[in-house]
């Protein structure tokens, strides 16, 4: 995204989406426990899990905030053009993630909801920074809540409350088992994940270029995720909490406590309250949810950190970082060529080597991603259509 102050882009930002992207693609590539008859949680299933797409939905936060005015933030004509351009932005990445929908792949795409976020941030851009950082803050805390009281309601007045596969154009025929997947039942319920887009505008509306910011930025985001791994440990093991929720018919499962510390997304979290006290990855509950933008402040802040003094340090991150679009979907539909038994790690390598060599390419070469060109020129020609006289870009 452009710098609202320099009209270049900030590579610590591309830098942490080029994390976010790896991330994710070793998610979809590895299990996220070892093998054998004592399995544990590895690597990607304690590190990586739910903080690489929290920090991916994060950054898409910031770069809203960034096209519509950075720190001082667009206001008026400017600011309903910029309204236009992010919904034909957000149009067509849909459009995108469900013609990766139609695909045979083991892989939760996010870009559908990552569009209706974009959509669902539309009300908040012109928003002050203390406003703002109410309504993020509220939406963390009580979206989960909010989650927990509607999703019965949703299963039993929509028959399935779930698509079971990724959105694609024939879903669209089936409207309310659509929208009760995107908000409430599917892999990213945008009824919690608006929460990070909210804080990703609100530091987005930081100084972000400033060394002060990056390092309160860096400190805050840790306080944060230990913050909130600590409460959930108060709750779920000092309390009693983990005992409630394992003796509950979802937890009834063998390989519960595996799948409690890696992904709480296979399971259905029902039976009781004491639920939205735990921080699993992708559990959405507040405790998650904090702890994940606290980890995600703390990547952005270190590449903001790293880039402004070295700005060819993370060249290979940033460089794959500034076309993840296009990068995430040939991700995706190379996966779908591959046979399950093909090794995880020589796919993963070859494929985390090719798009950070891509990305040097690109950038070497001043061009944009195809998606990216695509997308960001549809958008600007939007915007420029909807801009006062005398205001449009050039």
């Amino acid at each position: 995204m452009p710098s609202a102050s320099t009209g270049r882009r900030i590579a610590g930002i591309d830098a942490a989406r080029g994390i976010a992207l790896l991330g994710m693609m070793a998610t979809h590539i590895f299990a996220p426990w070892t093998a054998g008859t004592n399995p544990e949680p590895n690597f990607v299933g304690l590190v990586l899990s739910g903080r690489s797409s929290a920090l991916f939905a994060v950054l898409a936060g910031v770069g809203l905030a960034l096209l519509t005015g950075g720190s001082r933030g667009h206001q008026g004509g400017s600011l309903a053009a910029d309204r236009g351009g992010i919904a034909v932005r957000a149009l067509l990445i849909a459009t995108v993630g469900m013609m990766l929908g139609t695909l045979e792949v083991n892989v939760a795409v996010i870009l559908v909801h990552y569009a209706v976020l974009f959509l669902c941030a539309l009300p908040f851009l012109q928003l002050r920074r203390r406003v703002l950082a109410l309504w993020a803050a509220g939406w963390i805390i009580l979206s989960p809540v909010l989650a927990h009281l509607l999703r019965p309601v949703a299963e039993a007045a929509v028959d399935p409350a779930e698509l079971g596969h990724n959105p694609m154009v024939y879903d669209l025929l089936t409207p309310a088992t659509l929208l009760s997947d995107l908000f409430l039942t599917g892999y990213y319920p945008v009824v919690q994940w608006l929460g990070y887009l909210l804080a990703g505008l609100l530091i987005g509306r930081l100084e972000l270029q400033r060394t002060g910011v990056q390092l309160g930025l860096l400190a805050g985001g840790a306080v944060l995720a230990v913050a909130a791994k600590a409460g959930s440990w108060l709750v779920m093991d000092r309390l009693g909490g983990y005992a409630e929720v394992a003796a509950t018919e979802s937890a009834q499962r063998a390989d519960f406590d595996l799948v409690y510390q890696v992904n709480m997304s296979w399971i259905e979290q029902r039976g009781s309250w004491w639920w939205l006290g735990g921080s699993s990855p992708h559990s959405g509950t507040s405790f998650d949810l904090l702890h994940t933008v606290g980890t995600s402040a703390v990547v952005l802040a270190a590449c903001l950190l790293l880039t402004s003094r070295l700005p060819w340090l993370l060249l290979p991150l940033s460089g794959a970082g500034a076309m993840t679009l296009t990068l995430y979907s040939a991700h995706v539909w190379v996966l779908s060529t591959l046979p399950p038994t093909a090794p995880d790690l020589p796919v993963y390598l070859w494929q985390a080597v090719a798009a950070m060599v891509i990305g040097m390419v690109f950038h070497a070469l001043g061009w944009r991603g195809p998606f990216e060109l695509v997308i960001s020129t549809a958008s600007r020609l939007t915007r420029d259509a909807l801009k006062p006289t005398g205001s449009r870009s050039r």
